[in-house]
């Protein structure tokens, strides 16, 4: 096994080094794993003869910290982490987090807020003229001025913020690597203006050579439309091959210049990545502390692309690793799946094979390693694109080849499943495969939402695509004879959603018999179409308008309705459903999302999760019985956003029991399934 690389001075010196060419300062522990960023850029550049140090998460407040190596020959590389460092310390509602799964048990408190800043500017006043290159999700979100949503206010590109001399952003093996060399062969820091895949400052406008202009950072802060223009441009120039080098103006004599993304990296250059001598967990360091939690959510599963061409509005991957999907090997896979059997904590499960996108295995279309995706189109949205290129037998053949590795007994899908995508392809092959050998009993999938209006300011299809495809699953899992269910991913208050397309949102998760597994309260976090609306008001593809709901109060109310059935969120609840005009779901009947009083005695049972269908986590959504979405048979005209007026009745025809009858019976996974498929085991 490879040695870890040295996390001190003393490990430095016994190593026979006098001095390392590069500090990489992170905000994460040292996990020397290739899922995360730090020890891919590290190794990388080790297998280039560079010798680097690593200083995981030092003590910010102690000036001497930063010189535990000494002055680095060529620089200091820094970066957040594996997330930006705001969304891991604080929740949607700005509420500090009370764990960092990033740090040896998993304590808070070891690295600053907005750490690329802070770090940057305290080797900035240790070492005045050394290079500082910043990387890593945080720096590559926040290139350009951007809208911040725990200062509420929008702000300059971090390149200033940090005095750092370059940013390098997306996944960054290209750029840093030549980043390295040049300053290697004593090229100046200030010289590299012409690497793809970089930010850098210039203080002369005659420089900035053919760079189209943005909107300049005063003209965007008075005036957040501004904002949304110059975000609409910075997305159209994304793609490696058609990108456009872009400058920000912040006066008449600094500018901040984006030159052109990286070009993606071939099947060869991803394997070479992956093959590289990782210890393939955290520093032995951290033992004492119970290691670092995160490794374990990576330890057994395996990475097989980047890139997604999925568009959704709320994601940063378009900003951060593109549109382009690429991929590595079946070789390479399977060589490290094979070493993933002989390590001793191996149960003979792989938790994951995937990416962003675990069924994206190529590119959308067969141009875009030629010309690049369209700057002005999406793939998926708001239909399948006539070019694009649906095929599974790629990732269904390293599947198999994976489920046949001695000692392998099961292998799980659990990246995201673009079910959208599923159906786009007129073969049932990958289907019946997802559902024989890679779910765990629950597939999860991210409808997000019900209204169309609120789906189209997310770039995801229609409802009715995830209905259909909740059809397909489950008479798969019939044909199959196996019970297995779908768990659907929702975000409440995302840009266009009003109460009450909430309200239309809370009377799905009635119909589907369960408490939601997951609500995400949308999360205005940098450089997303949705953070841009949220800030703007403005979609910026189209300039439109889009309503924003921002008041703490009124989102609370939009994310308390799709978990109705919690009796601490009663009267938040009703207070949303008597604004939205929706007295009609209050009351005892069938369709009722609440009774008219609080939940007291006898009524907080049917309020109680596990009464109603689900827990709060780790709840189920059936469409493995009778063929139906809740309890409304696919291909109703009744619509899911329409009042109600009466009460429900199941698939089967037949009208659900009283309420007493209801209460008699514990309302368990089982139970619920049963009723569906009309009192059948």
């Amino acid at each position: 096994m490879a040695d870890f690389l040295p996390i001190s001075g003393q490990e430095m010196r016994a190593r026979g080094w006098d001095q390392v060419d590069f500090v990489y300062v992170c905000g994460d522990a040292y996990v020397d794993h290739p899922s995360f960023g730090q020890a891919i850029i590290t190794r990388m550049l080790e297998a280039h003869g560079f010798r680097i140090g690593i200083l995981a998460q030092p003590d910010w407040k102690q000036e001497d910290a930063i010189r535990e190596f000494g002055e680095p020959r060529l620089g200091f590389l820094v970066s957040a982490g594996n997330m930006d460092s705001m969304v891991n310390h604080y929740s949607v509602a700005k509420k500090h987090r009370n764990r960092d799964s990033y740090t040896p048990g998993g304590e808070m408190g070891k690295r600053p807020d907005r750490a690329v800043v802070v770090y940057g500017n305290w080797i900035r006043r240790v070492y005045p003229e050394i290079p500082i290159i910043i990387g890593g999700i945080e720096a590559s979100l926040r290139r350009l001025a951007h809208y911040d949503y725990w200062a509420d206010r929008l702000k300059k590109s971090i390149l200033l913020d940090s005095q750092a001399d370059i940013l390098s952003y997306g996944m960054g093996e290209r750029s840093i690597l030549e980043i390295a060399e040049a300053l290697d062969s004593g090229i100046s820091v200030h010289d590299l203006t012409y690497i793809p895949g970089t930010v850098y400052r210039e203080t002369r406008a005659e420089n900035l050579g053919d760079a189209q202009l943005l909107p300049s950072y005063p003209e965007m802060e008075a005036d957040p439309a501004k904002y949304a223009e110059s975000f609409g441009i910075q997305y159209r120039n994304t793609d490696p091959f058609s990108g456009k080098k872009l400058a920000e103006a912040y006066g008449r004599h600094l500018f901040v210049v984006q030159n052109p993304p990286a070009m993606p990296l071939t099947e060869e250059e991803m394997d070479e990545i992956y093959a590289l001598p990782y210890c393939r967990t955290y520093h032995p360091s951290y033992e004492a502390a119970g290691g670092v939690p995160a490794i374990q959510e990576v330890r057994f599963s395996l990475v097989s692309s980047r890139g997604c061409f999925g568009g959704c509005s709320f994601c940063a991957l378009t900003f951060h690793q593109g549109r382009i999907v690429q991929t590595r090997s079946h070789e390479s896979i399977l060589e490290e799946a094979e070493k993933m059997t002989h390590e001793p904590d191996f149960k003979g499960y792989i938790h994951d094979v995937g990416g962003p996108t675990a069924n994206f295995r190529h590119p959308s279309c067969d141009k875009q390693l030629k010309a690049g995706v369209c700057p002005g189109k999406q793939c998926l949205f708001p239909e399948p694109c006539r070019n694009l290129r649906v095929d599974h037998k790629d990732y269904l053949k390293l599947l198999r080849k994976l489920r046949a590795i001695p000692g392998v007994k099961k292998v799980f899908i659990r990246s995201g499943i673009r079910f959208d995508y599923v159906m786009a392809d007129p073969s049932d092959t990958f289907l019946k495969e997802l559902c024989q050998y890679h779910v765990s009993g629950q597939l999860k999938v991210a409808p997000e939402h019900v209204s169309d209006r609120v789906l189209s300011s997310m770039g995801k299809p229609p409802f009715r695509v995830y209905q259909n495809f909740a059809d397909r699953y489950q008479k798969m899992n019939e044909k199959l004879g196996m019970k297995q269910y779908l768990v659907p991913y929702l975000i409440s208050s995302h840009p266009a959603s009003t109460l009450t397309d909430a309200v239309a949102l809370a009377e799905m998760v009635r119909d589907m018999g369960y408490m939601p597994e997951q609500v995400q309260d949308f999360y205005p976090t940098p450089s997303t179409i949705s953070t841009c609306m949220y800030y703007t008001g403005l979609d910026p593809r189209t300039m439109k308008k889009v309503y924003v709901e921002k008041n703490p109060h009124e989102k609370a109310m939009q994310r308390a309705l799709i978990q109705y059935r919690n009796p601490e969120l009663y009267d938040l609840v009703k207070e949303a459903l008597l604004k939205a005009g929706r007295e009609d779901l209050i009351g005892y009947d069938r369709h009722c999302l609440i009774p008219p009083r609080p939940y007291s005695g006898a009524d907080s049972r049917s309020s109680d999760p596990k009464y109603s269908g689900g827990k709060s986590s780790g709840s189920r959504f059936s469409s493995a019985g009778s063929r139906s979405y809740g309890n409304r048979p696919v291909g109703s005209s009744e619509s899911v956003s329409g009042k109600s007026t009466g009460s429900r009745q199941t698939a089967s025809g037949k009208r659900n029991g009283t309420a007493g009858r209801d209460r008699k019976q514990k309302k368990t996974i089982r139970n619920i399934h049963k009723k569906k498929q009309g009192g059948k085991a």
